[in-house]
């Protein structure tokens, strides 16, 4: 008995030990870019009503500025759009300058005079991650705030009806706690986006006021979801680079079906591709440069506020948070595009797959693909392109004179963007009414561009491979070979839905020549959670992928699928993945 005792202590120290090498050593480097402040950052303090810093005399309120803008500003005469910024535990309001400075930076180039007003709170660097005694206080002062923000804009003649909240850690559960005070008014705030925000629960709940808070907030979302429809909030994790809050907490508890919540890792946001730690999430230039862009689609130039139309704040949601399609938002697709008859442009393409590169000079050049002969034996057409700028460059002939195009419908809008180009999937059984596809290469700015483009059977490229079981330890020797030369495999993981599966996949890449390829990307699909992420690599190389998930599969009906965008006439193996160490 004595020896299993000192046995099971011995492995438990083991364990505890490997888990803190990992957690000091293991997670990777940080990616994302710094913000930096082209000016010198100010905070000018908004004066409160006396009874109101009579009662929150700890807390404050700051508009934040630079140079000549905060000379402006200093009177508080504003015209811009209000954005309020929420610091989280123990942080502080001056965490709002990466978001005021981008979004300065950002107005310089907008016409119209169409800016943000990034407001902040002083909380007092209070911490209430584990004591949660002074999260209703925060609550009643932030609805203060709010009120107090509104007030500044009397004298426009069409003066701003809500703010936009930016809430960073327990800053994002305050303004959700907004909602559960009886004389809120639901339609002060526009739009939430939360931070590495713990909504599902606190991350130590060893407090009962903290508990008791929470309880009221789930309370309040989920038995009144109806009445809270048409609240847009995003809640943005950070990825494994955040130990403090783990992303699976960041998911918002709301009913299934509801589209204006969405939950998401920052891994995932287009143009971003990077895990934050649970501070750089704040600061890291591709994720505020994703949120500003948004800020500034969201404004309705007529009024110069943000829009209360719920279709067009999703519409820009989606487009910098969920899914990039590459085309502007609002852009007005026509419904057919006519080209111009030059003969000597166009190139109809006869084999299987096209690889193409443009010349130093400008020029204009299509490619005609038919799909009389492809329909039955292929089930779908891939392309992908690098440097091309135009966000119409997929098309599908309706009308045709000789082996050119004169009519066709713009298929572009399917366009995902990816770290080093965008690719394109369209589906053979949804193109019955065209003839031919119509693949733009034109660079008429003389910047050298790439396509590729291959028709594809989708179930001849998806592969299956076995995950190791958790007590397997990784003993197996087996490897899967990707025979084909496409530019598209699939790969699904089979058994892989917990949260404590950790493994390690290696990708072996191949290549006979290696000159002029694109990389390879490499992408990890959770098709219950939008929590994807990216490698990029150049070819031929060795890859290591870590596969871990932020959320367990709530049913038994997917599987993660890893996605492999390979260049073409390159082997690639991946052998059997191996446990990871913890």
């Amino acid at each position: 008995m004595k020896v299993a005792r000192v046995a099971f202590y011995v492995s438990a120290l083991g364990l505890l030990v490997v888990g803190l090498r990992e957690l000091l050593t293991g997670f990777e480097e940080n990616r994302c870019s710094m913000t930096y402040m082209f000016e010198y950052p100010e905070y000018r303090r908004v004066a409160l009503p006396r009874r109101m810093a009579r009662s929150y005399p700890a807390y404050g309120l700051y508009l934040y500025g630079e140079g000549l803008y905060a000379q402006e500003t200093r009177h508080l005469k504003l015209t811009g759009t209000p954005v309020l910024f929420l610091p989280g535990n123990a942080g502080s309001y001056k965490q709002a300058r990466s978001l005021g400075s981008v979004a300065l930076r950002k107005a310089e180039n907008m016409e119209g005079g169409i800016h943000l007003n990034v407001f902040t709170v002083d909380f007092n660097e209070e911490l209430v991650a584990l004591y949660g005694g002074s999260l209703l206080r925060q609550t009643h002062f932030l609805h203060e705030s709010i009120k107090a923000i509104l007030r500044l804009y009397k004298h426009l003649k069409n003066p701003p009806q809500s703010v936009a909240i930016v809430g960073h850690s327990m800053g994002g559960v305050v303004a959700r706690a907004l909602f559960t005070l009886p004389r809120f008014n639901p339609h002060l705030v526009s739009l939430i986006i939360t931070q590495a925000s713990p909504h599902l629960a606190p991350v130590l709940g060893l407090d009962p006021f903290l508990l008791e808070f929470y309880a009221a907030v789930r309370q309040k979302w989920v038995n009144q979801a109806n009445k809270l429809r048409n609240v847009t909030v995003v809640s943005i994790g950070g990825g494994y680079r955040d130990y403090q809050v783990r992303s699976g907490l960041t998911s918002l508890p709301c009913p299934p079906g509801d589209p204006n919540k969405l939950s998401l890792v920052v891994t995932a946001v287009p143009r971003t591709w990077v895990s934050t730690d649970h501070l750089s999430i704040v600061w890291c230039k591709e994720l505020v440069l994703a949120t500003v862009r948004a800020f500034f689609d969201l404004i309705n130039t007529e009024i110069r506020q943000f829009t209360e139309h719920s279709d067009r704040k999703l519409s820009v949601l989606n487009h910098h948070f969920m899914r990039h399609p590459v085309r502007m938002v609002g852009d007005i697709q026509d419904t057919f595009v006519s080209f111009s008859d030059f003969p000597e442009a166009w190139t109809e393409v006869h084999t299987l797959r096209l690889s193409y590169s443009t010349p130093t000079e400008g020029h204009v050049r299509y490619f005609l693909f038919a799909l009389s002969s492809r329909r039955t034996a292929y089930s779908h057409f891939y392309c992908r392109s690098n440097n091309l700028e135009t966000s119409s460059w997929v098309f599908g002939c309706v009308q045709r004179n000789g082996s050119s195009c004169v009519k066709a419908v713009d298929l572009s809008s399917g366009t995902e963007l990816l770290p080093p180009y965008k690719v394109l999937i369209l589906r053979l059984g949804d193109l019955s009414s065209v003839s031919h596809l119509v693949v733009s290469a034109s660079n008429l700015n003389g910047k050298p561009v790439t396509v590729d483009c291959e028709w594809q059977r989708q179930e001849a490229q998806t592969l299956t491979v076995s995950v190791p079981h958790v007590l397997s330890l990784g003993f197996t020797a087996s490897e899967v070979l990707v025979n084909s030369s496409g530019l598209l495999h699939n790969i699904q993981l089979l058994h892989f839905h917990q949260v404590y599966q950790a493994f390690r996949i290696s990708l072996v890449s191949q290549c006979k020549v290696t000159k002029d390829r694109l990389p390879s990307v490499y992408r990890m699909k959770v098709p219950w959670f939008r929590e994807d992420s990216f490698t990029t690599v150049s070819v031929p190389s060795v890859a290591e992928i870590s596969g871990m998930l932020h959320t367990s599969r709530p049913d038994n009906t997917s599987s993660v699928l890893l996605q492999l965008h390979t260049a073409p006439n390159c082997q690639y193996k991946v052998p059997q993945p191996t446990c990871q160490t913890f």
